[in-house]
């Protein structure tokens, strides 16, 4: 239904490289946006965290199923091709772009997924009510469940957030949510969120 459908898209492109820093965010942000500096003028915009092998070591490996993908207004979504076999530098690992990049609908699902969501200090029953706030800004009704803190590195800056899911979400709840996101750094991957098939694994 063209009423329901996001005016945000995400844009993926296939990644080669070996290792990137498991901790990543920061510089992947930095390189973005020295490419693109358009990027950190557009509302609601930002770059999901790439997915990396599991483990506690400071590199990480890259699969070739590991994708870079970035959410933009639909209007932009074109101005990303430049992107297409660029080179980033993160902490010193080459990371190439392999196109054509692939556009991607957001799907209103009932139940949605954050990884993290920033958090302006205070503990989580401060996080939560927050979180309560900005939904009702966005006039979103659904049952928040909190997941587990993580610190991001922020350089200079102290970064913690919690993972975050919404179940019981109406289709339009839903799609506002994920045009909108919550909370800052979305450049960093914070607030932007993803269907989830089940409310059982938020906090992994």
């Amino acid at each position: 239904m063209d009423e329901l459908r996001c005016g945000m898209v995400d844009v993926a492109f296939a990644l080669a490289g070996d290792t990137l820093p498991r901790e990543h965010r920061r510089a992947l942000a930095e390189a973005l946006t020295a490419r693109l500096p358009w990027l950190a003028e557009l509302p609601r915009a930002g770059v999901h965290r790439i997915n990396v092998s599991a483990g506690a070591g400071p590199q990480a490996l890259l699969s070739h199923r590991s994708r870079l993908t970035l959410r933009v207004p639909r209007e932009h979504a074109d101005r990303l091709a430049v992107l297409a076999g660029a080179e980033l530098d993160l902490g010193g690992r080459r990371l190439r772009l392999e196109g054509p990049p692939q556009l991607r609908e957001l799907l209103p699902h009932g139940t949605l997924y954050a990884h993290v969501v920033a958090a302006e200090g205070g503990d989580e029953l401060d996080f939560l009510a927050a979180v309560d706030v900005e939904l009702g800004t966005l006039g979103v009704a659904g049952r928040c469940i909190c997941g587990r803190q993580q610190a991001l590195d922020g350089g200079e800056l102290a970064l913690s957030g919690y993972s975050l899911m919404l179940d019981g979400l109406s289709p339009d709840h839903a799609r506002r949510l994920l045009e909108a996101g919550i909370g800052p750094h979305r450049l960093w991957g914070c607030g932007l969120f993803v269907p989830h098939k089940s409310a059982a694994a938020v906090g992994h």
